[in-house]
């Protein structure tokens, strides 16, 4: 698999020699391979200290930085994915995007672990969701179409395929559009995908498409994301964007990401470090990073501890719109 470079000759990035290099990667780490990822675990889940890092023949690599945008350059209308959260899944897990090699972690509200509450008729999260590597929500200037900056984050993605999916595996997922969502007045792409080998795929290149084969879903997403994402505020243009314009949004936010690596914009305190690009200024060989970053040697998981019983009911919308929680009711 090899990574893209556009862009990467307007910013004057050159990596090393074609002997040593693959599509970016570095030799030692090998050339980007999907079936050689695995992952290594420390600590319980659904706790603040809980890590998850992704890795390469055995080594820890960032899920953000190495794994590529493209898994064929050839067809820029799918992506690789990475599995945040699983579906029907509660926890808010993320990428941690001021530790080195970025793990995955469980966000917090309140200094506790932040969960999703069940709001019927959707039980937490009703797709897969993740983020689209090296990509980035600049939040360094308002975008054009939102009129927002951007989150300072990878652009998320959620997958309406079949495989209920498990944290950090990566996917290749088949763009079908996406919603503009403005979230505390910053941009916050949802691309719309699906897995590539799901049976629909070959079936569907939009979002009209999947509405052919599953009717009422596509509106089912949007109002989720009304709701909770924006608050209730509604998405900019009030309707899914069309894949063509969505994949032109995904090579833009690839480009910022490149300007975030090579050093020449406000990194907003992301962690840049990376095993596979060389050239890059922030670049640590795979196998030298657990030393210099201090990472557990082993796989070490935790006993999950068990999802507040408050999330593990339903919550209702009252007519005014306001999430009522049955455990505070009289």
């Amino acid at each position: 698999m090899r990574t893209s470079f556009l862009g990467f000759a307007l910013l004057g990035l050159t990596t090393a020699s074609p002997s040593k290099l693959s599509g970016g990667q570095h030799a030692t780490c090998s050339t980007f391979n999907a079936s050689r990822l695995s992952l290594r675990e420390n600590g319980s889940r659904n706790t603040l200290e809980w890590r998850m890092w992704l890795e390469l023949n055995g080594n820890p690599i960032s899920p953000w930085h190495d794994v590529p945008l493209y898994p064929d350059a050839n067809d820029t209308s799918v992506v690789n994915f990475v599995v945040e959260i699983p579906r029907w899944t509660a926890g808010k897990i993320e990428i941690k995007r001021d530790e080195p090699l970025n793990p995955i972690f469980h966000d917090e509200r309140d200094d506790a672990p932040r969960f999703r509450e069940n709001v019927w008729p959707y039980k937490a999260h009703p797709f897969l969701y993740g983020s689209i590597p090296q990509t980035w929500e600049s939040p360094n200037f308002n975008h054009s179409f939102t009129g927002y900056p951007g989150d300072n984050d990878s652009m998320d993605l959620f997958d309406i395929g079949q495989d209920p999916g498990y944290y950090g595996q990566v996917k290749q997922v088949k763009i079908l559009g996406g919603l503009a969502v403005v979230d505390d007045d910053e941009t916050d792409w949802k691309m719309m995908g699906i897995d590539a080998k799901d049976p629909l795929a070959v079936l569907v290149n939009s979002v009209e498409n999947v509405e052919n084969y599953r009717p009422g879903t596509t509106q089912a997403f949007y109002e989720w994301y009304v709701g909770f994402e924006a608050e209730k505020t509604p998405i900019v243009g009030e309707a899914y964007q069309n894949q063509t314009f969505c994949l032109r949004q995904i090579v833009e936010s690839h480009v910022f990401w490149q300007e975030l690596v090579a050093g020449t914009v406000d990194p907003n305190e992301i962690e840049t470090a990376q095993t596979s690009i060389e050239s890059l200024w922030d670049y640590i060989s795979c196998e030298e990073a657990p030393k210099e970053f201090d990472l557990p040697k082993k796989n070490k998981p935790g006993r999950p501890v068990e999802v507040p019983k408050k999330y593990q009911g339903w919550f209702f919308y009252s007519e005014e719109g306001e999430l009522l929680d049955p455990s505070t009711q009289d």
